[in-house]
């Protein structure tokens, strides 16, 4: 691993004498921590995972002593920059992640830096509470780095900012001194609380003219919680100070009931700034929350959504105003009243729980999916968050967007309306000849104008790198002094978080975008939404961190970050270390360790392809990466014996029931599994005693509309019950089947492999075939049919042949949904399942036709969130045993040892059903195996 040379290797060293044990200097964790949602990349010299409050203390003093930059972080979705830095990255998520108590008589709880929000509220809901600011970032945030933040949510107009919602805080401040932060607090127990006071006392007409002047005023410090009249408190002053003036330990925070009843008021105005002039009129109404869409969010959630978008009431801007009380009859009273006040063109009331949830939803995916502008290019964050009083939002929203039309600017705007907070992802022209200048002049100038509204840069966010620079178009000179003496009161040496809102970074300083080099490289796939530019494909991360959800979350990404909870193994992780080895300074090309080492753990699952907000396709990475690498060189014997399983698997066939015995126990299969990469713990898959081929040889075919059913190598040679299942439930829904005349390959373990000249060659001829057919195609296979839909393209050109394929290829199930007059046989209403989605089938076609089937047929089902884990080759290879069953562990295994799990299990895919064997000893079912099931046989029907 390389390092950071002498000083860096000091500082190493330095830190394992004061007792910290989890540090990385390797060049690709300082890659993986290089940057963090924001546009900002700097590069660490370390990054420490401190496991208790002693080893904090142990960091802040070795980093004082060497005066290193030090930088606490969480789960690192900073959109301003304030989880980067250029001496030590403390990561406080990895193992200080512990909810030490929750009080339901006082509502409070105490909590490590590293509890993910989430986390907090389930443990908080068995005691009917919650805690009240909910960022859209909930499923990964953590309570550290709201803090850092004071972050807001949809909810902070009910519940407040994180600010009003801390009790106290452990701390140590930049003098080494473990500080106690909470209200009223004695100055001279403290020699920096003594300090602090004195300070305040001496300035406390410009405090009390400049800070706190409305809810959402976060940019710079928030002193005002210090005056005499607020009671000194310490606590709430240093929420938000961005880690500027101490690294939190641990946190008491305040906690709140959960309302009883809640109702959803959708209102629809011509355009959104109408919308936001109407907000004043609602805020008597006592909202819990109340923001704003705009029409150009939901139509970007439309169309890159993957689920199906609610009916919203007509308009072009729309107001979700949330009202919430422990009275169903007074919340439902309040909710009309609101609706004749509104005086919008449309609008409605939604109490169904399940309905508002996807309402809300539109709101959530919207802020990551606005990372990609309307023409598909990046849009960025910069001016992210910038929040006025309420009653001038209307007006301000239509000077904002005059601003952006007069510098040629495109955002998708949107936000907490009811605190007059706005969003937006612009299409800064970064990585252009002059994009840097436009950049700037269009922030100093949106700086002005949000101050000439009385407002903040920042509404919830904070200043970070983004906006420290522009703060005296808000503050007069004589408060930027307070915040420089408050610094350094509790940071005197300037170690902890340099260049953040005190003493600025310039704010076109450290620009990551700008960073990026196009790749000269001969590309294997197409990367067509990219340019053809593998460089701008790995660009398209932008840190958001939605791949480092917790198990037990929804979705699938990462599967092995939900295992293993470390930053590498995550999609953004993964990203960061691309992104570096296209910029050619800190990773060193395609054959480098770093790259290897970051992608060896992604399970090409292609999970992120659909849930990341802004498409990366790690899959697709990760296939291109090894193609390069491996390019006329000797490759792993995985890739040999794994990468090439359709040929040595059509061989063995021939013998089946010789090799079955072979390869069961004893010397020789543990020496087969050793030449062919495999871990010896796992086992191999059976041959059938007769192929699906061979069955279908002597099968007479039914009249019918003609039909081609694709022959995947794993249902044709180990599962040939899945084809023949498949037939009888095609012909029973008036098909007549055909298969390929010769064998053929989607050439899937090629292309995972990245043996990717060789998929091409396997994949035209497949393509050429089914091109001629002329009919719909039909796969069993998941991660087949999705080479079909996807990666064919890809790797063979948007041809007129790829196309037709890729519209004619669909699963059982959409064809079966979209055949006139089809109905599931009767036999399956009542029945109970489990359902394992394969990934790709979840990512790639979508799982919507499948569970809208299985509700008409009347199944009920029990959907896992979640992979398998073994995932075509990667859990057969040597050394991915423990994460693979580890990834199980996460979601399949539970749901199906619980108590009440039904005993069906439902799974299309041969690595899932494999998994499922070989860890739980069941056998999973396809869904041409359970529709089959409750088929008549043709020869039986009167």
């Amino acid at each position: 691993m390389s390092g950071t040379g002498t000083k860096g290797e000091g500082l190493v060293s330095a830190l394992r004498r004061a007792g910290v044990t989890d540090l990385d200097d390797s060049a690709r964790r300082r890659a993986e921590y290089s940057t963090d949602a924001s546009l900002y990349r700097v590069v660490p010299a370390v990054v420490v995972f401190p496991r208790d409050a002693d080893e904090i203390a142990a960091v802040v003093e070795a980093c004082r002593t060497l005066a290193t930059p030090l930088t606490a972080r969480g789960a690192g979705t900073s959109i301003a920059g304030n989880a980067v830095g250029p001496g030590v990255v403390v990561d406080l998520s990895r193992h200080l992640d512990r909810i030490h108590d929750i009080d339901p008589g006082s509502a409070t709880a105490v909590v490590e830096p590293g509890v993910v929000l989430d986390d907090l509220q389930r443990r908080a809901a068995v005691h009917g509470l919650r805690f009240g600011p909910d960022p859209s970032t909930h499923d990964r945030c953590t309570i550290g780095g709201m803090i850092g933040n004071n972050a807001c949510g949809s909810r902070a107009l009910g519940y407040g900012r994180t600010a009003d919602n801390v009790v106290d805080l452990d701390m140590v401040t930049g003098t080494g001194e473990r500080l106690r932060a909470t209200r009223g607090a004695d100055p001279g127990s403290s020699p920096v609380l003594s300090a602090l006071d004195r300070l305040v006392r001496s300035r406390l007409a410009v405090i009390r003219t400049e800070c706190g002047r409305f809810t959402r005023q976060i940019s710079g410090y928030s002193l005002e919680h210090l005056l005499p009249e607020r009671g000194f408190d310490v606590a709430k002053a240093l929420v938000g100070t961005e880690g500027t003036c101490g690294v939190l330990e641990r946190a008491t925070v305040r906690l709140v009931r959960a309302p009883k009843a809640t109702a959803l008021v959708v209102l629809g105005y011509p355009d959104m700034a109408t919308a936001a002039d109407a907000v004043p009129a609602f805020l008597p109404f006592r909202p819990v929350a109340l923001e704003g869409l705009d029409s150009r969010l939901v139509d970007v959630v439309r169309r890159r959504g993957g689920a199906p978008v609610p009916a919203l009431p007509r308009g072009g801007g729309w107001l979700f105003a949330e009202l919430g009380g422990d009275d169903a009859g007074e919340v439902a009273a309040r909710a009309q009243s609101l609706l004749h006040e509104a005086g919008a063109l449309d609008a409605r009331i939604v109490r169904d729980s399940r309905a508002a949830a996807a309402l809300w939803r539109i709101r959530e995916d919207g802020a990551g999916l606005a990372a990609r502008a309307e023409n598909g290019g990046p849009a960025f964050a910069g001016w992210e968050d910038a929040a006025v009083p309420p009653d001038r939002l209307g007006a301000y929203l239509r000077d904002f967007e005059a601003l952006l039309d007069g510098h040629g600017l495109t955002g998708v705007p949107y936000g907490h309306f009811g605190d007059g907070c706005l969003h937006v992802r612009i299409d800064f022209p970064l990585g252009r000849s002059g994009g840097t200048a436009v950049f700037r002049e269009f922030l100093g100038q949106a700086a002005k104008l949000v101050a000439g509204y009385g407002g903040s840069m920042s509404g919830e966010h904070g200043d970070g790198r983004a906006r420290g620079e522009l703060l005296p178009a808000m503050y007069s000179p004589a408060m930027l002094d307070v915040f420089g003496a408050v610094k350094d009161v509790f940071d005197p040496g300037d170690v902890l978080n340099p260049g953040v809102i005190v003493r600025p970074r310039p704010v076109d300083a450290d620009l990551r975008q700008v960073a990026a080099r196009p790749s000269p490289t001969r590309l294997g796939f197409g990367f067509h939404e990219d340019g053809a530019d593998f460089g701008a494909a790995v660009h398209r991360c932008t840190g958001v961190g939605k791949c480092r959800v917790p198990a037990g979350s929804n979705g699938v990404m990462c599967p092995s970050f939900r295992a293993t909870r470390d930053e590498k193994d995550s999609t953004r992780g993964r990203a960061r270390v691309l992104q570096e080895m296209a910029a050619g300074e800190l990773v060193a090309g395609w054959r480098s360790p770093e790259v290897l080492d970051a992608l060896d753990l992604c399970l090409s699952c292609k999970a992120c392809s659909s849930e990341c907000p802004t498409g990366v396709d790690m899959a697709t990475y990760k296939a291109e990466a090894l193609y390069q690498r491996y390019r006329r060189r000797l490759r792993p014997a995985a890739h040999y014996s794994l990468g090439w399983l359709p040929r040595w698997a059509r061989l063995a066939s021939r013998t089946p029931n010789l090799v079955n015995r072979a390869m069961a126990v004893g010397p020789l299969a543990s020496a087969g599994k050793r030449l062919a990469g495999v871990d010896p713990r796992r086992p191999l898959p059976v041959f059938a005693g007769r192929t699906f081929r061979r069955w279908f040889a002597g099968h007479r075919p039914a009249p019918g509309r003609p039909v081609m059913l694709w022959v995947d190598t794993f249902t044709d040679l180990f599962a040939p019950q899945v084809g023949i299942a498949a037939v009888a439930v095609l012909e029973d829904a008036g098909y007549s089947v055909a298969i390929p005349e010769r064998a053929l390959c989607c050439g899937l373990t090629w292309i995972s492999t990245g043996q990717l000249g060789t998929a091409r060659r396997i994949l035209g001829r497949s393509v050429a075939a089914l091109a001629a057919a002329d009919m719909p195609v039909v796969g069993l296979e998941p991660s087949c049919t999705a080479v079909f839909r996807g990666d064919a393209a890809e790797l063979l050109g948007r041809t007129p042949e790829t196309a037709a394929v890729a519209a004619a290829t669909r699963t059982l199930a959409e064809l079966l949904m979209n055949t006139e007059g089809w109905r599931p046989p009767p036999g399956l209403d009542g029945m109970s399942a489990i359902v394992q989605p394969h990934c790709h089938h979840r990512a790639v076609m979508g799982f919507s036709a499948d569970q809208a089937l299985l509700e008409r047929a009347g199944v009920r089902t029990r959907t896992i969130d979640g992979c398998c884990g073994l995932a075509g080759n990667f859990g057969v290879e040597r050394g991915h045993y423990d994460v693979s069953v580890a990834v199980a562990e996460t979601a399949l295994l539970p749901a199906v040892h619980a108590e009440d799990a039904p005993e069906t299990v439902l799974t299309d895919g041969f690595s899932c059903r494999t998994q499922l064997g070989d860890l739980a000893h069941k056998t999973g079912l396809h869904l041409a195996e359970l529709l089959s099931l409750a088929i008549t046989p043709r020869g039986s029907r009167p």
